[in-house]
């Protein structure tokens, strides 16, 4: 189960050094079956079912040969996202994850927080930094951005 809210950031924090290069594609849309690489060998599946604050995961690792393929087969009309993940530290132990993507989104900037609970997540008060959120837009989800 993933717990999560999202959220557009119109002007970006100090960004640390740190990042993760990830591209990710989406091989269908219902059920959502995501392909992503993480940094040069770091290769995963994921299954998500379901909208909104609450949702589905089932996530695997697969190989860099089991990736390419499946990026030959991305879901029609789709691209594959080009990003930068930072984690940044927030009060409570949580962690913001913004995104800051190149390619066909280049200039949008998202940022996202998992939570433990339902109830910390809507207890959540997001940092200044932060723009509208985004949780129950389907436009903003990362399979009709694709």
């Amino acid at each position: 189960m993933e717990i999560e809210r999202q959220f557009l950031v119109d002007k970006l924090p100090q960004l640390p050094t740190d990042y993760e290069c990830l591209r990710q594609g989406y091989v269908a849309l219902l059920p959502e079956i995501r392909i992503r690489q993480i940094g040069d060998s770091n290769f995963q599946l994921t299954v998500k079912r379901g909208a909104g604050l609450v949702r589905e995961e089932w996530e695997t690792e697969i190989s860099r040969q089991e990736f390419d393929s499946l990026a030959k087969r991305l879901c029609p009309g789709t691209c594959m996202i080009e990003k930068r993940r930072y984690k940044i530290p927030l009060e409570d132990g949580l962690v913001a994850e913004l995104h800051v993507h190149a390619g066909h989104l280049s200039g949008f900037n998202y940022v996202e927080v998992e939570f433990p609970d339902v109830e910390t997540a809507q207890k959540f008060v997001s940092p200044s930094w932060f723009g509208g959120e985004v949780t129950e837009d389907a436009r903003f989800s990362y399979g009709t951005l694709a």
